[in-house]
């Protein structure tokens, strides 16, 4: 209550900004108004994202909701427990499966595996796949090899399917789901993996007819099933199919909230659509659904995450009256969005609150103070706060660097480097990705060259995208030379990019293409596309 009351004083002192911001409704937010009810079909026809949230992009953001209990295969995880187990036979392993791909049918491969000496078993063949991951062929030819030898166990079947789909080899993939049913093996998991890499390939009509197939292998699907494919739905962006496909299916899955907190979970957290959200809301409320702990806390998690102080602590206030406990995800949304609307030492104490709960604090819930404090360049406090989260034994992560990069000056920017390094938490490629774009939209294209000097003394390759940027910078500051210098050093590393290539190349009799030609061109305008590549303005190309 006394964090509401608080809310309603900074309204009462800015109305005009807060009811921008939140929209103000009374006496409940979420009253589901005659006018809003409309038909469910009418609200696929609004345009598909409306993105309202305000944090930076690679900020570690709290999650929330059970929407893990719903996933796939965790692939990963599984290779982490068996790692250390097999680490040198895996890369010994690895070393002769590439000798294999030089032979050239399947047949010889394989022979040469048979009598390479390895002994095969299924934890070693799963992660030697696992490794070739991105060389399906190879992948493939080690996965047929395991059959051969009887060393596959279902998961390594999953994993296959989910290799070739992410190469979009769904056919073979399908070969595979008719074998495992002629071995009269349940198919379920391997079929929502393939459900997932439709979504992956943007394609949501094969995930949906995916789905359906499950009935034609005579496998009712269960409302397990149903939530996980709806969760695959919304986490690869395709909210409004997983509403619709749910909706119109719930006389045969009766609706729960279950299903309804995913929906809800991606308009919150995937997308940060707050109008969607709320119209989630009330639909859950005209379905006789009531909302429990985990829709309240999709709820306050995006309204703090458009940075919307009032709701989030009306929301919160009305989750505890509601006898719903909150977990550390809601209160790192308070604390995300205390610290944006300058309540800092209310923040604070919520960080206390949590500790006399029992709950730990983490690296997330310290993360989520200094980024906006370094966003707003208040870096005095942001240290502050780097103190505090020492001092509770948690250590800084790669973003709790990255946010004090993000205001650094060149002197600043080394200092943090060097205290990344120190502490073993980078920096990587993206921290010097970071550090490169802020420069040259600062325009200082000398800074961001010195920049590129100390990359090399931290053992960090430079990728395309770095090139890319700092190439499409140096064209836009006119610094000709040494773009062109750049540019020739990425073609030796094999790099290439055709948007840069016109400018650096000469393509015809008059050198069109020379960039030597853009300083005495009145019309030939650069323009700034994304990752600061460069290209003649449509209008005066030759």
């Amino acid at each position: 209550m006394r964090l509401l009351s608080l809310a309603r004083r900074l309204y009462s002192a800015r109305p005009i900004a807060f009811k921008h911001i939140i929209g103000y409704q009374y006496p409940s937010l979420f009253t589901a108004q005659p006018e809003l009810r409309r038909h469910f079909s009418v609200a696929f026809r609004q345009p598909s994202v409306r993105h309202c949230s305000t944090i930076p992009p690679d900020l570690p953001f709290f999650s929330s909701g059970n929407s893990t209990s719903y996933e796939i295969i965790n692939f990963g995880k599984c290779v982490d427990t068996l790692r250390e187990k097999y680490h040198d036979r895996v890369n010994e392993f690895v070393g002769i499966a590439q000798k294999a791909s030089d032979f050239g049918s399947g047949d010889e491969a394989i022979l040469f595996l048979d009598e390479c000496g390895v002994k095969p078993n299924q934890e070693l063949v799963f992660l030697v796949i696992w490794e070739l991951r991105d060389q399906w062929k190879l992948a493939y030819l080690l996965f047929k090899w395991g059959e051969k030898c009887k060393c596959l166990e279902e998961n390594t079947w999953c994993l296959m399917i989910w290799i070739l789909g992410n190469h979009s080899k769904f056919s073979t993939a399908w070969s595979l789901i008719r074998d495992l049913l002629q071995m009269s093996t349940d198919i379920q998991e391997a079929v929502l993996i393939m459900i997932d890499r439709y979504a992956v390939a943007n394609n949501a009509g094969k995930a949906i007819q995916t789905f359906q197939i499950l009935e034609k292998f005579s496998m009712s699907p269960d409302q397990r099933t149903l939530l996980t494919f709806l969760n695959i739905l919304c986490k690869h962006g395709f909210i409004e199919e997983a509403e619709e496909f749910m909706l119109i299916n719930k006389k045969l899955f009766p609706l729960e909230i279950d299903g309804f907190n995913i929906i809800l979970n991606g308009w919150c957290n995937i997308v940060v659509d707050i109008f969607e959200a709320k119209r989630i809301w009330r639909e859950m409320s005209k379905c006789c659904i009531e909302p429990n702990g985990t829709s309240y806390a999709h709820m306050i998690s995006c309204f703090s995450k458009v940075r919307n102080l009032f709701d989030s602590l009306r929301l919160y206030d009305e989750m505890q009256k509601r006898g719903w406990v909150p977990g550390l995800e809601v209160y790192n949304a308070l604390v995300y969005v205390l610290t944006c609307e300058n309540c800092v030492k209310e923040a604070l104490k919520i960080i206390d609150k949590v500790k006399h709960m029992g709950l730990r604090p983490d690296s997330s819930t310290y993360n989520l103070m200094i980024c906006p404090l370094c966003e707003s360049s208040k870096l005095d406090e942001a240290r502050s706060i780097l103190s505090l989260m020492e001092e509770d034994n948690i250590s800084p992560t790669i973003e709790t660097y990255h946010a004090f990069l993000a205001s650094a000056s060149l002197e600043g920017t080394v200092e943090v480097l060097n205290t990344m390094r120190k502490a073993g938490v980078g920096p990587n490629g993206e921290t010097f990705l970071l550090i490169l774009d802020r420069f040259m939209k600062l325009k200082q294209p000398e800074t961001a060259l010195t920049i590129w000097l100390e990359m090399r003394q931290y053992e960090v390759v430079p990728e395309s995208a770095h090139y890319s940027l700092l190439v499409g910078g140096l064209l836009e500051c006119r610094l000709y030379s040494k773009a062109r210098e750049l540019y020739a050093e990425m073609k030796s590393n094999g790099i290439d990019d055709p948007g840069l290539r016109k400018f650096l190349e000469p393509t015809g009799p008059r050198g069109q293409g020379d960039v030597s030609n853009l300083e005495h061109t009145k019309k030939g305008k650069l323009v700034k596309h994304e990752r600061h590549k460069v290209i003649r303005n449509e209008k005066h190309r030759r």
